[in-house]
Order: C-alpha cells, then sequence, then structure tokens
C-alpha cells in the first residue's frame, strides 16, 4: 500500500489543501492529513479542533485520515512507511520547501518528498491570508468549507468582538 503524510498546521483548513488532498488521493491508497501541533505558529485553532474541522471536510473520502502529531516529520513517515506530500503554490514556497525537503532526506534517506501544486484558480490561497482576511472583518467563504468558515467567524467574532464576513 502507496501512503502518503500530508502534513501541516492546517489553520484553518482551506479549498487548497483539500485540492491537494484529492490529487494525492488519486496517487496514492491512503493519505495522511497530519495536524501539526506546532505553538510556535501561535495557531486559532488548537489541534484537537484542527484535527476535527479536517475530519469533517474530508468525511466519505476514501483512503484518507486524518489525525494529530507533535514529532518530528521525518519519524511520523517512518512510523507509517510512508512518503511526505508538500504543496507548492508558487516560486517563493519552492526555496523552503526545497530546503525541507534536502534537510529531511539527510536525516530520513529513506523517506521521499513530492511535491504537488493546488489548482490555478487556488494558488494564491493560504491559510495566513484568510486568518488575516476574517481578522479585520472580511468574508472568507469562498476561500475555505463552510464548516470552516463557520468555525473562524465565529473565533473572530468572540476574539474581536466584530462583526465578521458572512
Amino acid at each position: 500500500m502507496r501512503t502518503v503524510i500530508y502534513a501541516g498546521t492546517f489553520d484553518p483548513f482551506t479549498n487548497g489543501h483539500i485540492d491537494l488532498v484529492q490529487r494525492a488521493s488519486q496517487l496514492f491508497d491512503k493519505v495522511i492529513i497530519a495536524v501539526a501541533r506546532n505553538e510556535k505558529k501561535s495557531p486559532m485553532f488548537s489541534m484537537e479542533e484542527r484535527v476535527d474541522l479536517c475530519e469533517q471536510v474530508l468525511k466519505g473520502m476514501k483512503g484518507i485520515e486524518v489525525c494529530g502529531f507533535s514529532v518530528l516529520l521525518g519519524d511520523f513517515a517512518r512510523q507509517h512507511d510512508a512518503t511526505i506530500l508538500r504543496g507548492l503554490r508558487a516560486v517563493s514556497d519552492f526555496e523552503y520547501e526545497f530546503q525541507l525537503a534536502n534537510m529531511n532526506r539527510a536525516i530520513y534517506p529513506d523517506v521521499e518528498t513530492v511535491f504537488l501544486t493546488p489548482a490555478d484558480h487556488l494558488s494564491y490561497i493560504s491559510s495566513s491570508l484568510v486568518k488575516e482576511i476574517a481578522s479585520l472583518g472580511g468574508d472568507v467563504g469562498k476561500f475555505v468549507p463552510k464548516v470552516v468558515n463557520a468555525a473562524v467567524i465565529e473565533r473572530f467574532a468572540k476574539q474581536n468582538a466584530l462583526p465578521v464576513g458572512k
């Protein structure tokens, strides 16, 4: 069985992430969405909330598993006998992802990294931009699934007591 791990903070999970999961599911038998704890990024949602949102969004997709993790990605990939999947939206992503893949290869020579690009109409979406727009009251509904949009609206409404997009 060919398994790939798509790891990230997924704070929040976007339509671009869904696109990569769908693409990966055509290439691999199993896709593990590995939600990183990563407190350095000060996530808007807890790891448990992010795992739950991903599970809700991906419910019913065959060969998809969602779980949280807080170890080195290479160790996690070895535990699951898996390849690592990274998404590339733009050339600016490539330098960082290339460096990360080479570092992983230096530590874990048996773990491969593959790169996929999202559909053109999704290439500009990032979780960071979604959070920034939502924090200023903008509507992010076309960038994230409905359940994620509702969670983002609720979170910013509580944090800012400001009206947030529809």
